[in-house]
């Protein structure tokens, strides 16, 4: 579902009519990275975790030569970005799943943008920390939800309101940020948000699945619709912001 969701919204923002230099930075077992190497972008995915690599070289080995030769898997942390590319190198950034691991998101983003050549585009997956009480209140897990409502009180509106720029509080599933506070980011590094959307608005946090193919083909359209409507992007599980480098 996420993966469906992102590749929608990534399909409305990215640039068209050329092949783009992409940077997949948390590249997981590569499979994004192969999606757009087989769209013909030229990609290399970046991932720390040397059993997730020696996945993704894996799966490389099972595609023809001109896709092969359009990927670039690299062992390493995203945090590390300049030890191993010139700035302006990338068309596009995707840091999808990351920064809810990482306890202070706005160095990383920072050598992220960094990497983006002029009009590039800079793609973050996080955990929307303004509705952090939604699934334990969807669930009826009524002590779950006020301790996510307590938790969302301390993260910070915006870095500027953040008390002495303290990090997002974690959480069991990792870090959250807020919508005001990554913008905020976005602008102060030069790449302001171009657009946002919801991921799992209404999925993923339930484990119920559709029962049919006609089912799943009405939930995926929901989310995709919902996903960009206020005001229910907002309450989605994931947010997705899409930067542009000035």
């Amino acid at each position: 579902m996420v993966t469906w969701q992102l590749d929608e919204q990534l399909a409305r923002v990215f640039p068209v009519g050329r092949r783009l230099r992409v940077l997949d930075v948390g590249m997981g077992r590569g499979a994004q990275a192969l999606r757009l190497a087989r769209l013909g972008h030229q990609v290399t995915g970046v991932e720390r975790d040397p059993e997730l690599v020696a996945a993704a070289r894996a799966a490389l080995t099972g595609e023809p030569d001109g896709i092969r030769e359009r990927v670039r898997l690299v062992q390493g942390d995203g945090r590390d970005t300049g030890v191993h590319f010139l700035p302006g190198s990338f068309d596009v950034v995707l840091c999808h799943g990351v920064l809810m691991y990482v306890e202070e998101p706005d160095p990383l983003v920072a050598g992220l943008a960094r990497m983006l050549a002029p009009g590039g585009l800079l793609s973050l997956l996080v955990r929307n920390g303004d509705a952090l009480a939604m699934g334990p209140g969807l669930a009826g897990d009524w002590t779950g939800a006020l301790a996510a409502l307590d938790t969302a009180a301390l993260l910070p509106r915006s870095r500027t309101e953040a008390d002495g720029d303290a990090p997002a509080v974690p959480g069991p599933e990792g870090r959250a940020d807020r919508l005001s506070a990554l913008t905020a980011t976005l602008h102060g590094i030069a790449a302001p948000l171009h657009a946002w959307y919801g991921v799992h608005v209404f999925t993923g946090r339930t484990p119920a699945a559709p029962a049919s193919p006609d089912a799943l083909e009405s939930l995926l359209a929901v989310e995709e619709r919902a996903g960009r409507t206020d005001p229910y992007r907002g309450v989605a599980e994931l947010l997705h912001l899409c930067g542009v480098r000035g």
